[in-house]
C-alpha cells in the first residue's frame, strides 16, 4: 500500500508540474506572438507611407510628362496646318494660273471659229461657183460631143471594164503559172518518193464466189429432197446458190461480201463432212458465222500493228476488220485504207508533220463503208458519226469528212490524206469502172462544160482525165478565155465526182478566108 501511495503522488506530481508548464509555454508564445503582429503593424505603416509618397512622387511625374507631350503635340499640328495653308495657297494660285490659261484658250479658239465660219462660207461660195461651172462645163461638153451624161459615163465604164478584165485575166494567169510551177514541182518530189516507198499490188475483187466440188453428185445432195438444202442455205445466209450446167462448181452471189464468205465457208465444211440435211447445214453456217467474226477480229487487229497504231477503240477495230470484205469498184477497202495510211505517213514525215495522226487518219478514212449497207447516209457521213462516237480526235473527224472534198480540208493532215486517197484509187489496175458509169461521168463532164456561154462543142479525152472546149471567137476574148476556164473547172469540182484530177483545155481559134477571083 504504501508504495501505491508513493506511486500515485509522483504521478500527480508529474501531472501538475506538465500543466504548470503547459500554462507558461502558452503565455511565452502569446507575448512573443504580440511582438510579432506589433512589429508587423509598425513595419506595414512604414511602408504604406513610403508608397504614398512614391505615388505622389510619380503622380507628379506623370504630370509633368503629359504636359510636355501636350506641349509637343501641340507645336506639331501647329506647324502641320502651317505646312498645308501654305499648300492649300500654291494650289490656289496654280489654279488661278490655269484659268486665266483657259481663259485665254477660249478667247483663242472663239476667234479661230469666227475665222474659220467666214472661211467655211467663202468655201461654200466657191463651191457653188465650182457647180455653176461645172454645170456650164458638162452642157458644153454634151453639145460638143453629143453625147448625154449617162451615155458618157456608160461609156468609160466599159472602157474601164475592159481594161480591168484584161489586166485581172493577166494576173491570175502569171499567179497561176507561179502557183503551178512551184506547187507541181514539190508535189511530184513528195508524192513520187511516196509512191516508191509504198508499192503495193492490186488484185480486183468482184461480188460471186465460186466453190468447187468434188464431182457433179454433189449438185443433187446440195439441193436435197425437193430442195430443202438449198432452201436453208439460202434462207439462213441470205445468199444465191447458182447451180448451172458449170462442171464440178457452185456460184454463190451476194453483194454482201461478209454473207457470202460465211456461206462459202459453210459449203465448204459440208462438202467435206459430207453430211448435208438442214440441221447440219444451220451448225456449220454458225461456225462460219464464228470463224468470219474471228477473221474479222484478226484482221483489224492486223491493220493496227501494220499501221504502228495504239490505243483504239476495239469496236473501231472490228469495223477495220470488216473492211476486208468490202470492195470499192473492185478494190479492197482495207488494202485501200491500209496503203492510204502508209502514203499519208510518208508524206507527213517529208513535211514535218505528225506520222502517227496522218497514220492514223488514212486508216479510218473509208470506216463508214463498213457500215453504209446497214445504215442510211453516206460513208463519210458514217464514219464521221462512228469517229465522234468513239471519241476520235477533231484532226481525224475532219480528215475523215474532207477527203472526198464534201467540206474543204482545213489542216494539212486532211488535205495529205485527200492525196493519198487519189493516189491510191488511182494506180493502175487499182479500181474497175462499170462501163455504164463510165460513159455516164463523160457524158456528165461535156454536158457541164456545154453548159457556159460562148461554147461551141466540148469534148471529153482521155478516159476522162481531159476536157477540151472549143470556143466560140466572136463571144469569147483570149483574156476572158482564162476566166471561163477557172468558172468550168470549179463547177467540174463542184458537180461531179472522179478520181484524180481533171484537165480543162479551152481552144479559141480565128479564120480569115477569102478569095481570089
Amino acid at each position: 500500500m504504501p508504495i501505491i501511495a508513493a506511486i500515485v503522488s509522483i504521478a500527480v506530481t508529474a501531472v501538475v508540474i506538465g500543466l504548470l508548464a503547459f500554462f507558461v509555454g502558452v503565455n511565452y508564445r502569446k507575448k512573443t506572438a504580440e511582438g510579432v503582429i506589433g512589429s508587423a503593424e509598425e513595419e506595414s505603416k512604414r511602408l504604406l507611407s513610403e508608397a504614398m509618397k512614391n505615388a505622389e512622387a510619380k503622380k507628379k511625374e506623370s504630370v509633368l510628362e503629359a504636359k510636355d507631350e501636350i506641349h509637343r503635340l501641340r507645336s506639331e499640328s501647329d506647324k502641320e496646318l502651317r505646312e498645308r495653308r501654305s499648300e492649300l495657297q500654291k494650289q490656289e494660285r496654280r489654279i488661278q494660273q490655269k484659268e486665266e490659261t483657259l481663259e485665254k484658250k477660249i478667247d483663242n479658239l472663239e476667234q479661230k471659229e469666227e475665222k474659220l465660219q467666214k472661211r467655211s462660207k467663202e468655201v461654200d461660195e466657191k463651191i457653188s461657183e465650182a457647180e455653176e461651172m461645172k454645170r456650164q462645163q458638162m452642157s458644153l461638153l454634151e453639145r460638143i460631143s453629143g453625147l448625154t451624161t449617162e451615155q458618157a459615163k456608160e461609156y468609160l465604164l466599159q472602157n474601164l471594164d475592159d481594161e480591168l478584165t484584161h489586166e485581172k485575166a493577166v494576173r491570175i494567169l502569171e499567179y497561176q503559172q507561179s502557183f503551178k510551177e512551184e506547187a507541181d514541182a514539190q508535189a511530184r518530189e513528195l508524192i513520187s518518193r511516196a509512191i516508191q516507198r509504198c508499192a503495193a499490188d492490186h488484185s480486183s475483187e468482184a461480188t460471186v464466189s465460186v466453190v468447187p466440188l468434188p464431182n457433179d453428185e454433189m449438185k443433187g445432195r446440195i439441193i436435197g429432197r425437193e430442195g430443202r438444202n438449198i432452201r436453208t442455205l439460202e434462207t439462213l445466209t441470205g445468199v444465191d446458190l447458182i447451180i448451172d450446167d458449170t462442171p464440178e462448181s457452185i456460184t454463190l452471189s451476194s453483194f454482201d461480201p461478209i454473207r457470202r464468205e460465211i456461206a462459202r465457208i459453210a459449203l465448204e465444211k459440208l462438202i467435206t463432212d459430207g453430211r448435208i440435211h438442214p440441221a447440219r447445214i444451220e451448225e456449220m453456217i454458225e461456225k462460219a458465222r464464228k470463224e468470219v467474226d474471228h477473221t474479222i477480229k484478226v484482221r483489224g487487229e492486223r491493220a493496227i500493228l501494220d499501221t504502228d497504231i495504239h490505243s483504239m477503240h476495239p469496236e473501231l477495230v472490228k469495223l477495220l476488220g470488216r473492211l476486208h470484205y468490202r470492195t470499192s469498184y473492185g478494190q479492197n477497202v482495207l488494202n485501200h485504207s491500209l496503203e492510204v495510211a502508209y502514203l499519208a505517213g510518208l508524206m507527213a514525215a517529208d513535211l514535218g508533220e505528225d506520222v502517227q495522226l496522218a497514220r492514223r487518219a488514212g486508216l479510218i478514212h473509208d470506216i463508214g463503208k463498213a457500215l453504209d449497207h446497214e445504215m442510211e447516209g453516206s460513208h463519210i457521213q458514217l464514219g464521221v458519226e462512228v469517229c465522234r462516237k468513239y471519241k476520235e480526235s477533231p484532226a481525224v473527224i475532219h480528215a475523215v469528212e474532207a477527203h472526198h472534198g464534201d467540206v474543204e480540208a482545213t489542216t494539212v493532215i486532211a488535205c495529205l490524206v485527200q492525196a493519198a486517197d487519189a493516189i491510191s484509187a488511182a494506180r493502175p489496175g487499182a479500181r474497175r469502172e462499170n462501163i455504164e458509169n463510165y460513159i455516164k461521168r463523160l457524158e456528165k463532164l461535156e454536158e457541164i462544160a456545154n453548159s457556159f456561154d460562148g461554147i461551141e462543142r466540148s469534148f471529153a479525152i482521155q478516159a476522162g482525165r481531159e476536157v477540151r472546149v472549143m470556143i466560140k471567137p466572136e463571144s469569147v476574148n483570149d483574156d476572158q478565155m482564162i476566166l471561163l476556164a477557172r468558172e468550168i473547172a470549179k463547177r467540174i469540182e463542184e458537180d461531179l465526182d472522179y478520181p484524180g484530177q481533171i484537165k480543162v483545155h479551152l481552144i479559141r481559134e480565128n479564120r480569115a478566108i477569102d478569095y481570089a477571083k
